[in-house]
């Protein structure tokens, strides 16, 4: 069977121009304001601490930022600086599976057939070929691993794994991360602003404990995957 040739689609090319634009636009903006990521977000921090719509509008930044390819690590860690350890990652559990939903869906309307013969001799392929036979099993140790959280998403909707699977091992799989992460961010105690930081030795301690946690639960993972197919 020959592969399917790939159909022009004006409402893709107009989307994938928008983002480019965005894209583009925004660290473009960044640059020529001499802004890094770690500006932007103490920008966000003073927003949200200052806003009475503080969460919704965390949330929303966090929805939106695949868009730009943001670190989504920032923002997670944002999340805890600002409202404690246990509040701020719920809220990050929450938007963080939102972004990967934006992401997912971003993907799937662009993927279309192009990554569906991918050649499979190489890594790219061979996760291409396990996400389509198990996307959820493959989901949940591409996120136990740590790797790109919206590169995960995008690519599993590329290949049009399904969302409901997608889901719920994002939302089981970014679990020890977005603690380890957002541990790392409520160890932060002080004021930018007024360069009087320091951190938390045990909530660093912690955020350590649910790294290595992360990827113990991809070598078990992993050590299962080999006993039922050896």
């Amino acid at each position: 069977m020959k592969p399917e040739k790939f159909k022009f689609d004006t409402s893709k090319l107009i989307a994938a121009v928008s983002w480019a634009l965005l894209f583009v636009g925004y660290w473009w903006y960044s640059d020529a304001n001499g802004l890094t990521p770690m500006q932007t977000m103490q920008i966000l921090v003073n927003f949200v601490a200052e806003s009475p719509y503080g969460f919704p509008v965390y949330v929303l930044v966090y929805m939106v930022r695949p868009i730009f390819l943001f670190p989504a690590t920032l923002v997670t860690m944002t999340a805890t600086y600002l409202y404690g350890p246990v509040q701020g990652i719920a809220y990050a559990l929450v938007a963080s599976n939102l972004s990967s939903m934006i992401a997912y869906l971003i993907g799937r309307f662009f993927g279309g057939g192009f990554l569906q013969h991918i050649n499979e001799e190489n890594i790219v392929g061979r996760y291409a070929n396990r996400l389509r036979q198990d996307g959820f099993q493959t989901t949940l140790i591409l996120r136990f691993l740590f790797l790109p959280y919206d590169l995960v998403s995008y690519f599993s909707g590329f290949l049009h794994i399904d969302l409901r699977w997608f889901m719920l091992a994002t939302v089981l799989g970014s679990i020890p991360g977005t603690i380890s992460f957002g541990m790392l961010g409520a160890s932060i105690e002080g004021d930018f602003a007024s360069h009087t930081i320091s951190l938390d030795p045990w909530s660093l301690v912690i955020s350590a404990i649910m790294f290595a946690v992360s990827i113990g639960l991809y070598r078990l993972v992993r050590y299962r995957e080999s006993k039922v197919n050896p």
